[in-house]
């Protein structure tokens, strides 16, 4: 297992930062919620072909693996992105969240991971249509084609609860984290004491990987993961499964 990467030097501690109004705390709470209407529910993100494989059997090997896939993932890619599409939804910088949804798109490795990011960020444009938010950025949302992903829709959502973008961007992380131990529980299965274990795990881990994300340079943002790619296209084809990626 991947340790952490160290938190910047330059990162805001949580005291310097803004105090959280209860409108934005509890936009965040409902943004990270498995409740949410988008269908994160039906995706494993390859955690089910490697618990089919034997790469992540038991709670300690599902640990490791969702630990690394915090990292070397999510830090370096979804988390990194979703950072700077909140700034530019705020910046009402248009042409910066296209070229954000594009490389999301280009830089899934699977047709199962693409497909993921695009169904995701259409049901959440359409939960933001459906809650009324009919302003321009909702609009330039649903005209990203072929699709808006996850990663920049969820920025939107984000962006209009007015939160500061760490918190965000915690509650963006811990929303995966929740979503991924549910999939172990049903994948292993484990058993709920032990996939509080997992999550305890990842949220120790996460204001780290957040820090790390924020801090990432553009041109160092990567989305390189290749035995999570061929687990990917691996599962498109698997006998038995209970999760569409």
């Amino acid at each position: 297992m991947r340790d952490a990467p160290a938190t910047p030097a330059d990162t805001p501690t949580r005291a310097d930062a803004p105090a959280l109004q209860p409108r934005g705390l509890l936009g965040l709470i409902w943004l990270a919620s498995p409740a949410l209407p988008v269908g994160g529910f039906a995706y494993s993100e390859g955690l089910e072909a490697a618990i089919e494989s034997g790469q992540a059997a038991g709670e300690a090997g599902v640990t490791t693996w969702l630990l690394d896939q915090l990292v070397l993932s999510q830090a370096r890619a979804d988390l990194a992105v979703t950072a700077r599409a909140i700034t530019a939804w705020r910046d009402g910088d248009l042409a910066g969240i296209a070229r954000l949804n594009d490389w999301v798109r280009q830089t899934r490795e699977s047709a199962e991971l693409r497909g993921q990011t695009e169904q995701m960020g259409r049901s959440m444009h359409e939960w933001l249509r459906l809650r009324g938010a009919q302003d321009t950025a909702v609009q330039a949302l649903g005209a990203l084609q072929p699709a808006p992903t996850w990663p920049v829709a969820w920025a939107l959502a984000a962006a209009q609860t007015g939160a500061p973008l760490r918190d965000a961007l915690l509650a963006h992380a811990f929303g995966w984290a929740e979503n991924m131990v549910q999939a172990a529980l049903k994948a292993v299965p484990l058993g709920q004491t032990a996939g509080q274990r997992v999550l305890q795990r990842l949220a120790d881990a996460i204001p780290a990987a957040v820090d790390s994300a924020i801090a990432l340079p553009d041109d160092a943002r990567q989305a390189f993961t290749p035995m999570l790619a061929i687990l990917s296209a691996r599962h498109e084809v698997q006998y038995s499964r209970l999760f569409r990626s």
